[in-house]
């Protein structure tokens, strides 16, 4: 199994405005995020590629960064990979295109979607949403058990996305995932490099002394 951080930022420039998204990503990474998904599904290709570069150059050396289901724009800017929607091009069609060395990782909603996923060849599953969430308000939270049933029938690393927060956290890898996936708890935090590193600090403790 590929080894991943156990905490990823996702990333939404509008829930980060007036502030700048490279701003608190670079915070977010002082704070010891190691995984950055590049979400801007509203930019133009040009305008996305920009941002992507702006964000390599302070995640290169520090954190992982993926590119939200633009492969094109991955390669461009020399991301560590590329994540795919459940609309996306098949996992296959994107490692293509990526070659074998990137990551290629996919956004599940079904159990039946995270085990065709795995077939496909994806090396991380990102499910979701597990509670309710400003980032998808109008979708239905799919629970705990979705989540159990998930990581229970994959062997590669799940990461909880939806409405996470430093205080359902522990809930997550209860249920078996690897890591979470987070939008709002740090985009929209007062002090993104405090709540990156109170959420780090939580998931080692968790994972070091067992605390689950």
């Amino acid at each position: 199994m590929i080894s991943l951080p156990r905490l990823l930022l996702v990333t939404d420039r509008h829930r980060a405005a007036p502030r700048d998204i490279v701003e608190i990503v670079t915070a977010a990474i002082k704070g010891g995020v190691e995984f950055v998904q590049l979400r801007e599904k509203d930019l133009p290709a040009g305008e996305l590629f920009a941002l992507a570069q702006r964000l390599r150059a302070i995640t290169r050396g520090h954190a992982r960064l993926v590119i939200n289901d633009r492969a094109d724009v991955a390669l461009a800017c020399d991301a560590d990979g590329v994540h795919l929607g459940e609309a996306s091009l098949p996992v296959s069609a994107a490692r293509k295109i990526v070659g074998p060395q990137k990551l290629v990782g996919r956004s599940v909603h079904t159990v039946t979607a995270a085990r065709e996923a795995e077939r496909d060849g994806a090396d991380y599953l990102i499910a979701g949403a597990i509670f309710p969430t400003a980032s998808h308000p109008d979708m239905a939270p799919q629970g705990l058990n979705f989540l159990r049933e998930v990581c229970a029938a994959v062997h590669v690393p799940v990461f909880a996305i939806g409405g996470i927060t430093h205080l359902n956290a522990r809930d997550c890898l209860t249920a078996g995932a690897h890591g979470v996936a987070v939008v709002g708890e740090i985009i929209g935090a007062e002090n993104p490099e405090q709540r990156a590193r109170e959420l780090s600090e939580l998931l080692t403790k968790l994972l070091r002394f067992g605390s689950l």
